[in-house]
């Protein structure tokens, strides 16, 4: 089965309906398809963000923006896995200098409704972190709390760093006492992440708090970006649920409309329940 096979499960499960509600509920799982989900990705100077990008997702990074620094405008990244794209907007780290700050705290302003997720990187070894306390505060806000994943990165440079390849049992201690006083500081709506990209540790795990993290319908299109080792059975299953009920919030609106008349509305409701079964069962063909 391909993508046309899947189109015509769903296309044969909607049958039953009047053709304008077919029609209109094909179009809308053809928008949820063919979403495009906009990350944002912060951290300061040397917190590792294009590591951890090209770390996570399959495809180059390839710039959409050659923009000068001195607009202050943040760097667009575009990704794309066949006909899937998504983008990455690098945002610039906090806490350079206070004018910098009063500039970012716009462009922030500027950037939050439009991003699905803002990965939060901050340095393992890190120890300055009243600016980006102030700046989550009062810029970031209650309104956009639920879009941030703070990312603890580098953890393989925390104490007592060796240049080992693999975490001591100190460094995991250290690292947990780290992700508690991010909590703390912070009181974060996700659970915090720790991450090594130079050791390939903690990613798998990251990966999927970030699924977790995503509006449903930014989830699929963003688990097929990712590199194969991360699109792990856990990715794959919230993934697909996710995409399952958006095609039912789908069809709840279109069954909530106005002025549809009762007859027709219970024929909505009574192949919702079949529609969800089968868009998770081809879930696999679109993604």
């Amino acid at each position: 089965m391909n993508q046309f096979d899947g189109s015509q499960s769903l296309q044969q499960s909607l049958s039953g309906l009047p053709q304008w509600a077919s029609e209109h509920i094909l179009q809308q799982i053809n928008q949820l398809i063919h979403y495009e989900p906009v990350i944002g990705i912060m951290g300061k100077t040397g917190a590792g963000k294009s590591s951890l990008c090209n770390a996570l997702f399959a495809s180059e990074v390839s710039p959409v923006s050659d923009v000068a620094a001195c607009t202050r405008e943040p760097l667009r990244f575009r990704l794309q896995v066949g006909e899937r794209v998504m983008s990455i907007v690098d945002l610039p780290g906090v806490g350079e200098s206070q004018t910098r700050d009063s500039e970012y705290a716009a462009l922030y302003w500027r950037q939050l409704p439009r991003l699905d997720l803002v990965l939060w990187l901050i340095k393992a070894d890190d120890r300055a972190l009243a600016v980006d306390e102030h700046f989550y505060r009062q810029v970031i806000g209650e309104q956009y709390r639920h879009k941030v994943l703070f990312v603890i990165s580098q953890a393989d440079k925390i104490e007592p760093a060796s240049g080992s390849e693999i975490l001591s049992t100190e460094q995991k201690r250290n690292i947990s006492r780290k992700i508690c006083l991010l909590h703390e500081l912070f009181q974060p709506v996700n659970p915090v992440c720790a991450v090594s990209v130079r050791l390939q540790w903690g990613l798998r795990v990251m990966a999927e708090r970030m699924i977790r993290c995503l509006p449903r319908e930014a989830s699929s299109p963003v688990a097929v970006q990712l590199s194969a080792p991360l699109r792990t059975d856990a990715v794959n299953k919230k993934a697909c649920d996710d995409f399952g009920e958006t095609v039912g919030s789908v069809v709840d609106t279109i069954s909530s409309m106005p002025l549809i008349p009762a007859p027709v509305r219970a024929i909505i409701q009574a192949v919702r329940d079949t529609v969800v079964s089968v868009a998770r069962a081809v879930w696999n063909f679109f993604f």
